[in-house]
């Protein structure tokens, strides 16, 4: 699996036309491999679509670049006359409450909380220890605090979603 595609379990549909031109543009435009691709999306009705592009890094990604591939991206599309004059464009980094959709995003969380969620809407909430290219590790307490933490291996394809967890320590 590429670094930067979705895990199996998030991917709903081929992107196909204007997604799949976005997400190259994108992808060409990263100052360095540090950086990859989380989604694109295009809303509303043509001739009046908004364009959101979820970028992230390894190290996070600041403003300064957020700003330079909506320029470049803007500049791209305008060239190409893929939405004509009328489209909205944002670029930002996917949000705290976003949930995770590539191996990269989960390797960069590894040793961090997270909440695991299942098909069947059960959860698990535990460290994240390992993550490869079929799936994850979790280490989490079962039952009460004189048991030893459990480590568990969850493949993509088991997960609906997981969210890092936010702590205040």
């Amino acid at each position: 699996m590429i670094e930067g595609t979705k895990v199996p379990s998030f991917i709903g549909i081929d992107l196909g036309g204007p997604k799949d031109d976005i997400a190259k543009i994108v992808t060409e435009k990263f100052p360095d491999d540090a950086y990859f691709l989380v989604d694109v999306a295009v809303k509303g009705n043509p001739g009046n679509e908004k364009i959101v592009i979820l970028i992230d890094g390894d190290q996070g990604v600041d403003i300064e670049t957020c700003s330079a591939i909506s320029r470049a991206v803007s500049e791209e599309l305008d060239r190409m006359d893929v939405f004509g004059d009328s489209y909205s464009l944002e670029v930002s980094s996917p949000g705290i409450d976003y949930p995770l959709e590539t191996v990269r995003q989960y390797r960069k969380n590894v040793g961090k909380p997270l909440l695991v969620v299942f098909h069947d809407d059960k959860n698990i909430r535990g460290e994240l220890t390992d993550v490869n290219d079929q799936g994850i590790s979790i280490r989490y307490e079962q039952g009460g605090k004189k048991q030893p933490p459990v480590d568990t291996y969850i493949p993509y394809k088991d997960i609906k979603k997981s969210k890092v967890l936010v702590t205040f320590k």
